[in-house]
């Protein structure tokens, strides 16, 4: 798979710096978080694609079925496609440490990128993310960095669901944080603290 089999948007940073992947949520775009990623992390190079899937106009990284109920057969389409993908850039940037950040659907297809793709991910920020199955333990012992933020008043991911994402990721080795607030399926200041915080120790 090429470095450019998704439409997004790139931005080198320094020379075997961390690579940063952004990934919007349903209805976003490769603008969504791309200067945001520069912002957390001034010195990395950073890629942010644009979903493949249109759901009545609204871009998306899979399909689903209905709210909350996956088509998992393109949920793994997606992951292999994905996962090919940021190899391809990570080897086309030279990069030293592979990161990612998404929100809702894009914290959905990079977790699931880390629950498949055990080491390809060093370290990622799924803000508000839903996996609604159980995912099975990893075959590979590689780990990584997880920090999770969520409402507590989520109408699409509950404290639950959350919560057992969190103990998934702890079960295989990851070294997790969860972040809260009291709010929904929205993103506050207290978020974005906790993910610059996060990528502290990986910036130039």
């Amino acid at each position: 798979m090429s470095y450019d089999s998704y439409v997004h948007r790139a931005r080198p940073g320094a020379p075997g710096a961390p690579i940063l992947f952004v990934f919007h949520g349903t209805g976003g775009d490769e603008n969504q978080f791309f200067d945001f990623g520069g912002r957390l992390l001034p010195g990395a190079t950073v890629i942010s694609p644009r979903g493949d899937i249109s759901e009545h106009g609204a871009a998306r990284f899979f399909r689903r079925k209905a709210e909350g109920v996956y088509d998992c057969e393109d949920l793994a389409r997606a992951t292999e496609r994905m996962s090919e993908f940021v190899a391809a850039n990570r080897e086309r940037y030279e990069s030293s440490t592979v990161l990612g950040l998404g929100f809702s659907n894009g914290a959905n297809i990079l977790a699931n990128i880390m629950i498949e793709k055990p080491g390809l991910f060093d370290a990622g920020v799924l803000m508000h993310p839903l996996i609604p199955f159980a995912p099975k333990d990893r075959k590979r012992q590689d780990t990584a960095h997880v920090l999770i933020t969520a409402g507590q008043h989520d109408p699409i991911s509950s404290v639950e669901q959350t919560t057992a994402l969190a103990d998934y990721f702890r079960a295989q080795g990851d070294a997790v944080t969860l972040e809260w607030h009291g709010g929904g399926h929205e993103i506050r200041p207290n978020e974005i603290e906790a993910a610059k915080k996060f990528f502290a120790p990986y910036g130039a």
